[in-house]
């Protein structure tokens, strides 16, 4: 049986440890020292709670075949907590105010997007698997939120977005190594005011019949969420 962990510390999940939920059952995400009668027991930050976890060293060095330090401890806690559900919520990105600790995000996905010639776009096909495409970057875009894509309107891409509208878009930087993923919907757009939005000359040599062609469509993806890897260090977040 797969091992469950903590969405709040960490620790190993047991039957014995799970915390509890407002009419007093299991609640299979959190344990018993994170969470009680539906309610967090500690109103801390992340970085609040990994110091608090560091104490417990000495506990998870009992396991390990070779000891680890605390900062060390400290070091791999702050790769690995982003993941956990409830700092993963904790993160968000919204138009109006910043997040401290995603200070200087919502400028690197701009950067990216507006400066590397590729960009990957992934799509779920009938039976359920990813599949990745690399595309030209985005012809516009609205903040870090929604990006504009030119693409065929008979391709199968277009099909894949038809029926299952979830998506994701992936920016990547070879050589400062860095990536940013974002998740969300593709939306499939044939109406003349979206084709003109996106239409720059030199696009008939791929679609003859002009900005009218039937050929000629948008892709319009709206982010929800995403995840950035830089410096060897990654973070989840929320778009608001």
């Amino acid at each position: 049986m797969e091992q469950k962990f903590c969405q709040s510390c960490g620790m190993p999940l047991t039957d014995e440890v799970l915390g509890t939920n407002a009419d007093g059952s299991k609640n299979e995400e959190y344990c018993i020292f994170c969470y009680k009668d539906d309610k967090f027991l500690q109103d801390c930050t992340m970085d609040e709670m990994i110091e608090h976890c560091a104490q417990f060293v000495g506990e998870v060095n009992k396991n390990l075949p070779q000891p680890i330090t605390k900062e060390e401890y400290i070091g791999q806690m702050k790769m690995y907590f982003p993941h956990l559900k409830r700092w993963r919520k904790a993160m968000t990105i919204t138009a109006d105010v910043e997040n401290p600790a995603l200070a200087g995000v919502k400028e690197l996905i701009a950067q990216m997007a507006d400066t590397l010639p590729i960009t990957y776009i992934s799509s779920v096909d009938a039976e359920g698997f990813p599949c990745t495409k690399a595309m030209l970057s985005p012809r516009v875009r609205e903040g870090i939120k929604v990006f504009y894509f030119t693409t065929n309107t008979f391709s199968l891409r277009v099909a894949h977005y038809k029926a299952n509208p979830k998506a994701s878009i992936y920016f990547c930087d070879a050589e400062g190594f860095k990536g940013m993923m974002l998740r969300g919907t593709m939306e499939v757009l044939t109406d003349a005011a979206s084709k003109e939005l996106i239409w720059r000359d030199g696009d008939e040599q791929y679609y003859p019949g002009g900005v009218t062609d039937p050929n000629y469509c948008v892709l319009k993806f709206t982010a929800t969420d995403g995840r950035f890897y830089s410096d060897f260090y990654p973070r989840s977040f929320v778009i608001e």
